[in-house]
Order: structure tokens, then C-alpha cells, then sequence
């Protein structure tokens, strides 16, 4: 049997759905506490703390006085273009940084060896990095890459080259499948993330080719609060991945 959700778990949930729905476009003014108090029948406390971690989150800004907006812009990067998180960063003026969280070498699970079309228990290369923009994570990588194709990945240094550096140089992109999925954060995701658990995320995972072979598979996973993804279509036209 599940946990009834508490109040203000379900009045975050609420305005989330607003905002990604695009009823509530960025910088309009969300309902005030007392509209929202009346509606859901809740104390002011309970709307009050679920505002307050929305707003500590970057979902929303609160004015003194004035009320409570959803905030500016977001961070985004175009659907099917596999761009550099770093470039992203550093295009928009803010300072990027790193964390390596995981680099090894493993024996690879079933599910991971069939995204590269390599029997089960094949070696891969894995990393965790996690990516910042001026301090506050924007992107955590989570990457698997095959030797045959990178064989020197683990020996770079990260904070100089970022994966997607290093893999576009000596593995020229070929083809790549994208896949865009949204999820909600758990408790160790949240803690990484720096956002409240059960907060939304955006999942992209994404398979490359070159030369022929799969050389990584990875899932990126960004703060739906800070980070969104565009896409143009041209009628008639032939997409093209990375253009």
C-alpha cells in the first residue's frame, strides 16, 4: 500500500505541471499563497514551504511585496545537436567545472553490452562526471565507452578535456539515436543534483557511432527546473543528426 503524498508534495507537483505544460510561461505570476490556500484547502505553512522549495530550486522567484513569478529563461540546447556541455556553459557568460564522481574499467552488464551490440560481459569504460555551471550542477553525465574505439579514455584528464572533447576527436561522429524522457529525481539523484527529491528531471540518453561500431552509450541527466531542450523541423526536409 502507498503513502498518501503530503500536501505540499502534491501543490509542487501542481505548479510543476503548470509551468511544463506552459500554462504558466517564464516570468508570470504564479496563483499568491491565499489563492492557493483556498483552492487546496491547506494551512499557509504548507503552501509556504512548498513556494519556498521552488523557489530555492530555481523554479520559481519570489518578490517581496510584489508575488511570486515563474523564473527567467532556462539553460537549453538544441534537441539533435551533440553539442559540448562545456561550450553551452561558457557560450552563456558562466564558469564551468567538473567533478569526477566514477572512472573504471568494468565488466559490463547485459543491458549495457546490447547498446553496443557486444556479447554480455564485455569490457567497457565507465564515468560519472558531474557538470556545474558557476557552481551549481547542471548536467550529471553518466557514460560508457568502448575500448576498441577510445582506448586511451580513463587516461584523460577531465578537467581539460571533457569526454565529449576527447570522443569527437579521436572517434569523428558518425550517426547518433537520441532518446528524451522524463523522470523524477530520487534521493541520491537530488543530493547530486542539488534539488528536492521528487523534483523533475530531463533524462537524455544517447548512442553514438563511428567508423562502423557503437563507441558510447550515456545518459545525461539535467534539473528540469534549470535546463530545457529546443528543437527546430523544417517541413519536407531530411533531418540530420548534429545539424
Amino acid at each position: 500500500m502507498e503513502t498518501p503524498k503530503p500536501h505540499y508534495l502534491k501543490l509542487k507537483q501542481y505548479i510543476l505541471r503548470h509551468i511544463t505544460n506552459g500554462d504558466w510561461p517564464p516570468l508570470s505570476r504564479v496563483p499568491s499563497e491565499n489563492d492557493l490556500v483556498v483552492k487546496f484547502g491547506v494551512s499557509r505553512m504548507t503552501v509556504n514551504r512548498a513556494l519556498r522549495e521552488l523557489s530555492d530550486s530555481g523554479v520559481l522567484t519570489r518578490v517581496q511585496g510584489v508575488g511570486t513569478f515563474v523564473a527567467g529563461p532556462k539553460a537549453e540546447s538544441a534537441m539533435f545537436e551533440v553539442r559540448s556541455i562545456r561550450e553551452e556553459i561558457t557560450a552563456r557568460g558562466q564558469l564551468h567545472s567538473v567533478q569526477v564522481l566514477i572512472g573504471e574499467s568494468v565488466v559490463a552488464r547485459p543491458n549495457v553490452t546490447s547498446q553496443f551490440g557486444l556479447e554480455s560481459g564485455a569490457e567497457l569504460f565507465h564515468t560519472r562526471l558531474l557538470h556545474k555551471a558557476n557552481g551549481k550542477p547542471l548536467q550529471l553525465e553518466d557514460r560508457f565507452v568502448n575500448p576498441a574505439s577510445a582506448p586511451d579514455y580513463l587516461g584523460i584528464d577531465f578537467q581539460t578535456e571533457i569526454p565529449h572533447q576527447y570522443l569527437m576527436r579521436v572517434a569523428p561522429l558518425e550517426r547518433t539515436e537520441h532518446v528524451i524522457e522524463a523522470e523524477t529525481a530520487n534521493k541520491r539523484l537530488a543530493a547530486q543534483l542539488e534539488i528536492a527529491e521528487g523534483d523533475p528531471v530531463l533524462v537524455l540518453t544517447r548512442r553514438t557511432w563511428s567508423r562502423g561500431q557503437v563507441v558510447t552509450w550515456v545518459r545525461l541527466t539535467y534539473p528540469a527546473s534549470r535546463y530545457r531542450f529546443v528543437g527546430t523541423f523544417q517541413v519536407g526536409a531530411t533531418l540530420t543528426p548534429g545539424g
